[in-house]
């Protein structure tokens, strides 16, 4: 798995929520299947699995001929936290006995963040036998803080846009 996957190709604002970016790499799906790796096909949005009689979505599904499983990924605007690591597990256990074929291979779990905590994920990932990884991922908006301090901030660009008008 790559670390970090790089999302200049969405729209980001500070005020997206993770439903947000979510429908902004699918709306981009051809630039997101690019930046995933080879093999990867998408299988669907908020996928729904019935769990118990309860309803379970996972973010984003996606189907690797490469690899023959299903990759199964959770995004979160925020830090990584532990509890994450459960329900990804949750996640790909539900998938290998409800979706996948006797001849794929386990499913594969990938919790992308806007910050990993890599101690903190080796710990919640360390006794867990499913295939699961954490990385981060950066957006457009995300510059050296350098560089951000040097340019003036979007609200001042656009009043001087409608100045000029």
């Amino acid at each position: 798995m790559k670390d970090p996957y790089m999302f200049d190709f969405i729209n980001y604002t500070e005020d997206m929520l993770e439903t947000d970016i979510e429908n902004e790499l699918v709306r981009n799906v051809t630039s997101l299947l690019m930046e995933l790796g080879t093999g990867f096909a998408f299988m669907g949005q908020q996928y729904h699995l019935e769990i118990g009689g309860k309803d379970f979505y996972i973010d984003l599904l996606f189907y690797n001929t490469k690899l023959r499983c299903y990759v199964a990924i959770d995004l979160k605007i925020g830090e990584f936290k532990p509890e994450q690591a459960g329900k990804m597990n949750f996640y790909l256990s539900a998938l290998d006995d409800l979706v996948k074929s006797p001849d794929d291979n386990p499913s594969v779990g990938l919790i992308l963040c806007r910050d990993e905590n890599r101690t903190i994920a080796e710990y919640a990932l360390r006794d867990m036998s499913k295939p699961i990884g954490v990385s981060e991922y950066h957006l457009c908006t995300d510059l050296p803080l350098d560089l951000k301090n040097a340019l003036p901030d979007p609200e001042e660009i656009r009043s001087r846009i409608e100045m000029k008008k």
